[in-house]
């Protein structure tokens, strides 16, 4: 019964909406993590854009529609934006440090090469 309050309660309001209570000194906070199966899951083949203004990241994320191929004629298509993702500061430095984790691992796989860094002479 304690696994239905707990989803209940994870979905019932938005994070944002709860107060944040900061810990005293020298006192540590635990998360737990909890999972969505109904969590929406959105597909990209592109990043659009990056930026960073301070306050946030926003990373806009894309899909490339193909036209219907014509014979002798060029292949055309569109992108367009399928999701907008907006994080913290510490949220993109957690997904940088994620993606460096990856990264490494794709290198140690051999399906990325690790470029050499560039000497000045």
């Amino acid at each position: 019964m304690a696994e239905d309050g707990d989803k209940k309660a994870a979905t019932s309001a938005p994070a944002a909406a709860q107060p944040a209570a900061k810990p005293a000194e020298g006192q540590t906070t635990t998360v737990r993590y909890v999972d969505r199966p109904d969590c929406a899951e959105t597909f990209a083949d592109s990043v659009n854009n990056v930026y960073f203004d301070g306050q946030s990241l926003r990373i806009e994320f894309g899909v490339t529609r193909l036209d219907d191929v014509k014979p002798n004629a060029p292949v055309t298509g569109r992108r367009s934006p399928a999701q907008r993702m907006v994080l913290t500061p510490m949220a993109a430095v957690e997904l940088i440090n994620r993606m460096q984790q990856v990264g490494a691992a794709l290198t140690q796989a051999g399906l990325l090469k690790a470029n050499p860094p560039k000497t000045t002479n």
